[in-house]
Parts: C-alpha cells; sequence; structure tokens
C-alpha cells in the first residue's frame, strides 16, 4: 500500500488498486468546483447558518427565520454535497459538508464561500481541512484581527486530484474514521451529562440541607457550617516576569485553569521562573486550588477549582490564586466536586466585583455556607465522581487518538505538490 515516486504527483500512501493508476491532477479549485453557483431566490423561511453556527465540522443549532428579517450576509442557498468553507479566519476550519433531509431550507452566510464538487462532495471537504491547502489560503489572507481571502482567490489556488473511483476511496476511509471521531464525541458527551447529573444529586440543591440521592449505607444528617470554621487559605506570591525563563520552576497561572478542574500545562501557557521562593508556594499532587481572578468576560473560570495531579508535578503558587486547606473534619475531595457545583460557581460569579476583570475573594470564600456528610460519605462521593473523571479522561484520549491518527492518515493520503516540486 505504500508507494512514492519521485518528481510524481502521487501519495505516499495509496490504496493497491490505484498503486498503478498513474499521477494526480493538479487544478485550480475552480476547476474542481463551482465556487459560489449562482442561486435561486431565497425562500421565505430557511434555517441561517452564520459564521457562529458551524464548530469543526458540526452545525451546533439552527435558527429560522424568515427571508425579510434575513441579514444582507444570507445570500448561500444550499444543495445537498455543498460544503461551506469559512473564508473569515480559516485558520479555525469550521467548515461544513452540508447533507440535511428534513425539508427545510438552508442558507448561508457570505463568510463561507460555497463550494459545489464536480467529484466526490466528501473528497472535496477532506482536501480543504489539509495542512496543505489550509496554509495556502491563509498566505493570501489579508487583514490582521479577522484574517480572510475572497472567493475569488480562493478559487485560484491549486489542488491535486485523482480520478473519481480513488477520491471515493479516499473519501469512503476518512468518513469512516470521522464517523468513529463522531460516535466517541457522543460517548464522551453522554458522560459528562452522566456527571452533571449526579453531581446535582450528590450535593444538596439551592435551599436543602440533604442531597437527593444517597448510598444506601448513609443515612446520617448532614451538616451546616461556612467554610471559614473548615479550611485555611495559602495565597499565591507575585512571582516577577523578569524572572520568567523556558526552564526552572513551573508557575501556576489562571491560564492552566480549565472548566473540568484539571490542570492544563502546554507549550503556550506553562510559564517557568528562576526567582527564589519561600517553601510555602510549593504545591504537590493532590493540593486544592481555586482561582480567585478571571480574565475572560464570560468568568466560566472565576472560583474554578484545579486539583493537581502525579503528572502535574511541583508548582509554584502564583497570584490570583489560593490553595485550600482542610482543618481535619472536611476532605479535599470533597471539597473539589463542591467547588465545581452550579451553584457555588453562581455564589463567586454573582458576588465578583471589578467590571474588566472580575474578582473574588477569600472572605467570600469563608463566608460560604456548606452541607457536608461524615467523612466516610465524603469520601465515597468523593471516589465516585473521581471514577466518573477517569472515564471522561479515558473518553477524551481515545478521541485525541484518533484525530492523530486521522491527521497522519491524512497527510499520507493526500500528496504536497511542495514536495513534489521541492
Amino acid at each position: 500500500m505504500q508507494q512514492k515516486i519521485d518528481g510524481l504527483l502521487v501519495p505516499k500512501l495509496r490504496f493497491p488498486e490505484f498503486l498503478d493508476a498513474g499521477e494526480w491532477e493538479e487544478k485550480k479549485l475552480l476547476e474542481v468546483c463551482d465556487v459560489n453557483p449562482s442561486n435561486e431566490e431565497l425562500p421565505e423561511f430557511f434555517i441561517y447558518i452564520d459564521l457562529e453556527s458551524v464548530v469543526a465540522g458540526k452545525l451546533m443549532y439552527k435558527k429560522k427565520i424568515c427571508k425579510k428579517d434575513a441579514p444582507s450576509r444570507a445570500q448561500r442557498l444550499l444543495k445537498n454535497g455543498d460544503v461551506i468553507y469559512q473564508v473569515v479566519r480559516p485558520y479555525q476550519r469550521n467548515n461544513f459538508l452540508f447533507n440535511f433531509d428534513d425539508r427545510n431550507n438552508y442558507v448561508a452566510s457570505t463568510g463561507y464561500a460555497q463550494l459545489r464538487s464536480f467529484g466526490v462532495s466528501e473528497f472535496l471537504y477532506q482536501l480543504i481541512h489539509t495542512d496543505t491547502f489550509v496554509n495556502k489560503v491563509i498566505a493570501k489572507c489579508t487583514g490582521s484581527n479577522y484574517p480572510a481571502i475572497n472567493s475569488s482567490d480562493l478559487a485560484e489556488i491549486n489542488v491535486v486530484i485523482p480520478l473519481y473511483s480513488e477520491q471515493q476511496k479516499i473519501a469512503d476511509c476518512l468518513s469512516s474514521i470521522s464517523d468513529r471521531i463522531t460516535l466517541e464525541s457522543q460517548k464522551l458527551d453522554t458522560l459528562k451529562a452522566h456527571k452533571k447529573g449526579l453531581m446535582q444529586q450528590l450535593f444538596p440543591a439551592e435551599g436543602e440541607t440533604m442531597p437527593k440521592l444517597r448510598f444506601p449505607e448513609f443515612g446520617e444528617s448532614w451538616e451546616k457550617s461556612t467554610l471559614d470554621r473548615l479550611i485555611d487559605f495559602q495565597s499565591g506570591y507575585a512571582f516577577q516576569s523578569e524572572y520568567f525563563s523556558e526552564q526552572g520552576e513551573k508557575l501556576l497561572t489562571p491560564k492552566n485553569f480549565t472548566k473540568n478542574g484539571y490542570a492544563d500545562f502546554n507549550k503556550r501557557n506553562t510559564k517557568y521562573t528562576v526567582e527564589d521562593f519561600d517553601p510555602k508556594y510549593v504545591c504537590k499532587e493532590g493540593d486544592l486550588l481555586l482561582l480567585l481572578t478571571d480574565l475572560t468576560p464570560s468568568c466560566e473560570l472565576l472560583g474554578k477549582p484545579l486539583l493537581l495531579i502525579k503528572s502535574d508535578g511541583d508548582v509554584l503558587l502564583n497570584q490570583r490564586i489560593v490553595q485550600i486547606i482542610s482543618k481535619g473534619s472536611i476532605k479535599i475531595g470533597f471539597l473539589f466536586y463542591f467547588f465545581l457545583t452550579e451553584s457555588f460557581h453562581k455564589r463567586i460569579t454573582d458576588t465578583a466585583t471589578g467590571s474588566t476583570v472580575r474578582h473574588s475573594s477569600n472572605k467570600i470564600i469563608s463566608s460560604t455556607e456548606i452541607y457536608f456528610p461524615l467523612e466516610r460519605e465524603q469520601q465515597k462521593i468523593a471516589d465516585c465522581l473521581s471514577s466518573l473523571d477517569e472515564l471522561i479522561a479515558a473518553q477524551a484520549q481515545a478521541i485525541d487518538t484518533l484525530k492523530t491518527h486521522k491527521k497522519g492518515l491524512m497527510q499520507q493520503l493526500f500528496p504536497s505538490v511542495e514536495e513534489v516540486k521541492g
């Protein structure tokens, strides 16, 4: 199945029945598909697809509007098999292969180019997501904040394509992987929804003193307290930017917080320092942190907890973050999930101060009321939700593996003109 012919337009990886099929043909995009085909008059009612509607190949919502109320950008009347290509910030790759049979009409914004393939639509859809094609598009974009390419420039971009039968074979192969990714993503969403529903039942609802769901071995009443009786704080230190480095001690900053409560240390958001520090700012596996400042407009991370795990290693506690230290009668694991509840997040956001940047404080945290059971039940709740987190993490990793596999396969199933000519 492996074939590489020097100087010829062929992919590195080819299905056996096409090993002797010869070169792929280089063409302009406009020779491969009809770019912005002429449309009939818009129907009176239709589903409007704007630039916010599509994320990673999925139509996130459907909004039906009347023609007279439609924005002027509503111009691309879609037919099954059409591909809409995001011409504004195309590096996001929020494109869509249209294929609905629900008797609705669909109209896309002129923020997309409408591509009607002369060959296999699914092949065209995969082709426009290759790094080679996207890089060519980006090179022709204008604008800094919202880089965009006009449709006429897009139509002139060179692509390479095989005969129809090989297009179909590649499309079927990649579609099967995409379908598997979609299926596994749905499983992940189901797990997340199950966890959310479980948390709503394992912790008392607002105005209630007991949860709706309890493990059968527990029957004791839950105790009410304010957090100041149960926890102490260690506030972070304002490490100086002049000591930031590509090596040294790893810093925990607001950028490492996530909605799920576990740290994200990637190459873009991880900072290191060579500054001297007090050992009290060292955080280790099992430590619980809270974010008291959120730089995002939505405040979705304000008051969110972070539980350090083994793979995070030791980190230094930076400013705007506090470490939560139990005084003994409440488990850190139980507190972690309490801090993830919607009721706690609502209290933090409702009491936040500041206009552009929103803040909470140790005082607000301390005065928060909590109902909690005996330690054995706390541990049981934490263990239950932790096991779900492990399933969610494993499912997310499986999806990432599939996506990496698909990306690598695409790099081999499509020839690169630059590699051949270089």
